[in-house]
């Protein structure tokens, strides 16, 4: 027997497109809409068995909130939300909001078919590997920038964070041009860039800045881009 269904999408050719096949198979499609202000209205207005939602952005804050306000008003609604692979938090974002289930946007016509049917049944419908990749990563987070200092370090080149450094540790254009064996009009250069590129306007916002945010902290622990410590200058010698 054919699911009642709507599809919500982020593009609505893809939304009718999906609607379309879902008809070729034999399933009602009471509508197919683009989300805005009023695609949950309209689902909750339409009472489906299944709601298929496309979402672009599972991990982002608000995602779910159409979820949420199906699921307050229409608890009979299954929700089935469609989306990249995403995140950890992306998947705990949908079932948290009360969805049964994510199926990923590249996914066959097919398995798009039986995720509604668990759905309506009552059951969770997820990919068991999705499921695994997904609770690999929380056992096993990878290492990734999410702070500020680390976002500011990837604008760097190498260069640009040993200049940041010896900024940092009070040297003028003269010192950082003797300490990295360049013309002073080149450290210039380069202290300008910096300054540009973490969105400053002196070098002291510069050095407060990288304080701030710990980027002189992994700078100077970061091995892998080879910058060393600027040291202070001997000026016995």
């Amino acid at each position: 027997m054919g699911v009642r269904l709507m599809v919500v999408d982020d593009h609505r050719l893809l939304a009718e497109a999906l609607a379309s096949a879902l008809k070729l198979r034999g399933h009602r499609v009471l509508a197919a809409a683009a989300p805005s202000a009023g695609a949950a209205d309209l689902v909750v207005s339409r009472a489906p068995e299944v709601c298929l939602l496309g979402t672009a952005t599972p991990a982002e804050p608000g995602a779910f909130d159409p979820v949420v306000r199906i699921k307050r008003d229409r608890p009979q609604v299954a929700v089935v939300v469609l989306g990249p692979v995403p995140s950890p938090l992306g998947i705990a974002a949908a079932f948290a909001a009360g969805a049964s289930g994510y199926v990923r946007h590249n996914e066959r016509i097919e398995g798009v078919e039986r995720a509604m049917i668990k759905a309506r049944a009552g059951e969770a419908a997820v990919d068991p590997q999705l499921l695994q990749g997904a609770f690999a990563e929380l056992l096993n987070p990878a290492a990734q920038p999410d702070d500020e200092g680390a976002r500011l370090l990837q604008l760097l080149t190498p260069r640009e964070v040993e200049v940041l450094v010896r900024v940092a540790e009070g040297e003028d254009t003269r010192l950082i041009a003797a300490g990295m064996g360049i013309a002073p009009s080149t450290a210039r250069t380069h202290v300008q860039r910096v300054l540009m590129k973490l969105g400053v306007g002196s070098r002291l916002e510069a050095a407060a800045l990288a304080a701030r945010t710990g980027l002189l902290d992994r700078a100077a622990g970061s091995s892998a881009l080879g910058v060393p410590r600027a040291r202070t200058p001997d000026v016995g010698r």
